[in-house]
């Protein structure tokens, strides 16, 4: 437990667990799912191992958290104490988009971007067999610009190294427009008639995207009059280059293979 507050209020009781650095955001990993520490990582990617680990065992100890061990299988689940929290975690999202619609350039994040996405594809909406989808970033630093999505019928796994397999669409965007069509505060449609994301890949792929994947939870919520995320104007639409949709036609791509990303330990 943090520092104590001195105060029988049950808020500041709480909060003596749940305002420490981090800890709402384990907590909101484990209630999207996430139970082994690999996976909890990369929901919070800026957050050390030492911290994650330190973070889980106080809430193990708090009884918001059982650790579950079966051999070398290590899962972390919530109590019913901590899927209460669950109402708790959705109350804050809903407010933060709402209310705190600023996003700085160090709250773009790649690799948790495409973590949520992961997480919120439609399967039945993507075709049958394996599907991958490259998202490219030119505004990011070369070692985070390239990202793969392999889906398949029942999962999807993220690589940040080429894995191999044939692209079907390419996505390309700078960090802040995909970040802001995620979260609701840019529609597909606009984003596409601007050119502020480009889609390349076969027509009936290109057009199907956007229903692959459900968006942010929080996507839907509505904001205050006025209210937008602050950020460089959309570009204007070159019609010169797209197809009516604002679509890309993807007449001459090339391909480059790297090896595979390996499994986390």
């Amino acid at each position: 437990m943090g520092s104590s507050y001195r105060q029988f209020c049950p808020v500041a009781k709480a909060m003596e667990l749940l305002d420490e650095r981090w800890t709402l955001l384990i907590v909101r990993e484990l209630v999207t799912g996430s139970e082994h520490f690999n996976d909890l990582r990369r929901g919070v990617p800026r957050m050390s191992p030492t911290l994650l680990s330190k973070r889980l065992g106080q809430l193990v100890r708090a009884g918001v958290v059982d650790r579950h061990v079966d051999g070398a299988d290590v899962r972390y689940v919530l109590t019913p104490a901590g899927r209460e929290l669950r109402p708790v975690v959705e109350a804050l999202g809903t407010w933060g988009i709402r209310w705190i619609g600023e996003l700085g350039d160090e709250d773009l994040d790649p690799k948790l971007l495409l973590w949520d996405m992961h997480r919120n594809i439609d399967h039945g909406a993507v075709p049958a067999g394996r599907t991958v989808v490259q998202f490219r970033f030119p505004d990011v630093p070369a070692s985070t610009r390239d990202w793969w999505l392999v889906i398949t019928p029942d999962d999807a796994d993220v690589c940040d190294a080429n894995p191999g397999y044939q692209v079907a669409v390419t996505v390309t965007a700078s960090l802040r427009r995909m970040v802001e069509v995620w979260r609701g505060d840019l529609g597909w449609p606009e984003a596409l008639r601007s050119r502020a994301v480009d889609v390349q890949g076969p027509e009936s792929l290109r057009r199907a995207l956007p229903r692959w994947f459900t968006l942010s939870a929080f996507a839907p919520v509505s904001r205050p009059p006025g209210a937008q995320p602050r950020g460089p104007a959309l570009p204007r639409r070159d019609q010169r280059t797209t197809d009516g949709d604002g679509l890309r036609s993807d007449r001459s791509r090339s391909q480059i293979r790297t090896k595979a990303t390996p499994a986390p330990p």
